[in-house]
C-alpha cells in the first residue's frame, strides 16, 4: 500500500507539501499540499506532459498565459513545452496529485 504516510515527504515554495507516492524514470505521481495564499513559479517542461487532479479545495492554474479554475474532482493536462503556475487564490487549503509522464526529474524550466 502506498499512502503519503510511508513515501518521502519534502517542502516546497512557501510552506507547501509534496509526497512522492511513486517517483520512477517514466512516471511520478505526487499527492501535494498548498495552503491559501500559495502559489508555485511559473515553468515548462521539455519532455513531461502533466494530469493535474483536485482532491480538495480550489485550485487556480494558468496554463499558456489562460486562467482555470478547479474544484475538488476535476482535472486539467498540460503538454509538454506549454508554460504554467498553480495557485491557491482560495480561503482553503488545496490538495491534488500531479501525474507526470515521463517523471519532471532535471526537465522543469523557469519562465516569466
Amino acid at each position: 500500500m502506498i499512502s503519503k504516510n510511508n513515501v518521502e515527504h519534502y517542502i516546497w515554495g512557501n510552506n507547501c507539501d509534496g509526497w512522492r507516492l511513486i517517483n520512477e524514470e517514466d512516471r511520478s505521481i505526487i499527492h501535494e499540499r498548498m495552503p491559501t495564499g500559495t502559489r508555485e513559479v511559473r515553468h515548462l517542461h521539455y519532455k513531461a506532459r502533466q494530469f493535474f487532479f483536485i482532491l480538495s479545495g480550489e485550485m487556480t492554474i494558468e496554463v499558456d498565459g489562460k486562467e482555470y479554475i478547479l474544484m475538488a474532482h476535476e482535472g486539467i493536462e498540460v503538454l509538454p513545452t506549454v508554460p504554467h503556475q498553480v495557485f491557491n487564490k482560495s480561503d482553503n487549503e488545496l490538495e491534488f496529485l500531479v501525474v507526470s509522464l515521463p517523471n519532471v526529474r532535471n526537465d522543469r524550466i523557469t519562465v516569466d
